[in-house]
């Protein structure tokens, strides 16, 4: 395990649409990071605590549930409330490397882009949820929405999330919400950077090890060397 720290630990998030591979990457930066010597912790969203799991639960595996756009909002930042608090703030206080397979982007995207809910409204409850927690870097992983969601189809349909098997999420939704992402790493350039997701995996993990690496570099000034 990885031992190098930073001296403020720094927020690493993925993000995109469904099918965009998020959580394969996401764990194979962890492992290259690791690899690398740096003391890295892998987070989730919904999920990562205890109280996250079970409610990743509800909002993920209840496919015949009619849940409202705001009872989605509300679980998904009640988790999101959880892990930063058991997860993700004691580890950047240790100066480690988070990296977060979604965050906050994620309910802005698809409970407001791609539900309607009220974008101001989601930003004041994020920001109660949060306590300050903000990503350094985010790298979202975009590709076309019927590329995503061949991808997703093409599996077994007892493996599709709510989002991907329901019928209130049709593709007008989810082009909608690819549309938020990329709306939102427009209005934030400094910490976004976009990704062609449709490239064959390694050559993506390879564009996110480098992206990561390189802001590393900028973050570790001070750091304590690798044991």
């Amino acid at each position: 395990m990885g031992t190098r720290t930073l001296p403020h630990g720094r927020f690493v998030t993925l993000e995109g649409p469904d099918g965009s591979g998020k959580s394969t990457q996401a764990a194979w930066l962890s492992e290259a990071l690791d690899g690398l010597g740096w003391s890295v912790v892998l987070a989730r969203e919904p999920g990562g605590t205890a109280v996250g799991e079970r409610i990743r639960s509800i909002l993920l595996e209840s496919r015949d549930a009619q849940l409202d756009p705001w009872t989605d909002a509300l679980l998904f930042n009640a988790a999101r409330a959880q892990n930063v608090r058991e997860v993700i703030s004691p580890a950047l206080a240790r100066g480690s490397l988070v990296v977060c397979d979604r965050f906050a982007d994620s309910t802005l995207a698809y409970q407001g882009y791609g539900s309607g809910l009220d974008l101001g409204t989601l930003r004041r409850l994020e920001s109660v949820t949060v306590a300050g927690c903000r990503p350094d870097l985010t790298l979202l992983l975009d590709l076309p929405v019927e590329v995503g969601l061949a991808r997703r189809s093409s599996g077994p349909p007892d493996g599709w999330t709510r989002f991907e098997a329901g019928r209130a999420f049709d593709r007008a939704f989810h082009e909608r919400v690819r549309a938020g992402f990329l709306e939102l790493a427009a209005s934030e350039p400094e910490r976004w950077r976009i990704l062609d997701a449709s490239a064959p995996a390694d050559v993506l993990a390879g564009q996110l090890r480098g992206l990561v690496t390189g802001a590393l570099a900028s973050w570790d000034s001070g750091a304590t060397p690798p044991r």
